[in-house]
C-alpha cells in the first residue's frame, strides 16, 4: 500500500484527490495539509511515501515545504501538481528536490500513474515539461538557485537589505529609490512569503542566506 499526504490551500482541490485516490486499491490517502507549514509537519509525523504537494499556499510556499520535507524525510517523495508551469518554477521544485511536476488540469489516470511512479522512486514529468527538462539539461549547469523563487530580483534585493538590517532609507539609497517605493516592496514581500511583520522577514530571509550586505559607509 502507498501512502500518500494531500497539500493544497483549497478544500475542492484536496477533495479531488481524495476520490481520485479513493479509486486505487494500492493508494490510501494518510491525510491532508491546507498549507505549507502543515505540510512539512505531517510529512515528518507520518513519514508518507509520497505528498502531492501545491506550491501557492499560505503559511510557507511549496517550493520551500518542499525543500524541508526532502531534508528532514529522505524517504518520502515530492510530486509537485501545481497550475504554474513557468520555467523559473519548474526548475526551483526540482532544484528543491521534487521527483515530479504536473499540472492541475492532468487527468485521473495521470495522477495515479505518477504517485504510482514517484513512490518507486521515478522521476514524473508531463510531455511538454520533459522536453523543456531535457533542454534544460543539455545547456549544461545553470546558475546557483535563487532563494525565494516567488520573488521578483528587485523584491530579492530589497529583502536582502532588510536581512541585513538596513533601514528603508538606506535600501532606497543603495538602490536609488525612494523610502516609500522601498516601503511598497516590502509590503510586497510580506504578502507573497505570507508574514506579518519585518522581523520574521529578516529571520526568513537570513536562514536562506541572505542580508550579507557590507554596512552601510
Amino acid at each position: 500500500m502507498t501512502t500518500v499526504l494531500v497539500a493544497d490551500d483549497h478544500p475542492l482541490v484536496r477533495q479531488g484527490l481524495r476520490a481520485v485516490l479513493g479509486s486505487a486499491a494500492d493508494l490510501t490517502v494518510l491525510a491532508e495539509a491546507s498549507d505549507g507549514t502543515e505540510a512539512v509537519r505531517l510529512a515528518v509525523e507520518l513519514g508518507p511515501d509520497v505528498v502531492v504537494m501545491d506550491l501557492q499556499m499560505p503559511g510557507l510556499h511549496g517550493i520551500e515545504a518542499t525543500r524541508e520535507i526532502v531534508a528532514r524525510r529522505p524517504g518520502t517523495a515530492v510530486l509537485v501538481l501545481t497550475m504554474f508551469d513557468d520555467d523559473d518554477t519548474v526548475f526551483a521544485a526540482v532544484a528543491a528536490g521534487a521527483v515530479g511536476y504536473l499540472l492541475k488540469g492532468a487527468d485521473g489516470a495521470d495522477i495515479l500513474a505518477a504517485i504510482r511512479a514517484a513512490a518507486a522512486g521515478h522521476a514524473v514529468f508531463g510531455a511538454g515539461l520533459a522536453r523543456r527538462m531535457r533542454r534544460w539539461l543539455a545547456a549544461g549547469p545553470a546558475a546557483p538557485e535563487l532563494p525565494f523563487p516567488e520573488l521578483t530580483e528587485r523584491e530579492r534585493t530589497v529583502l536582502d537589505g532588510v536581512a541585513a538590517g538596513l533601514t528603508n532609507a538606506q535600501i532606497g539609497q543603495r538602490l536609488f529609490l525612494s523610502a516609500k517605493t522601498v516601503a511598497n516592496h516590502v509590503s510586497t514581500i510580506l504578502a507573497k512569503l505570507q508574514l506579518a511583520e519585518r522581523g520574521q522577514a529578516i529571520v526568513r530571509a537570513r536562514e536562506a542566506g541572505l542580508g550579507r550586505l557590507d554596512p552601510p559607509g
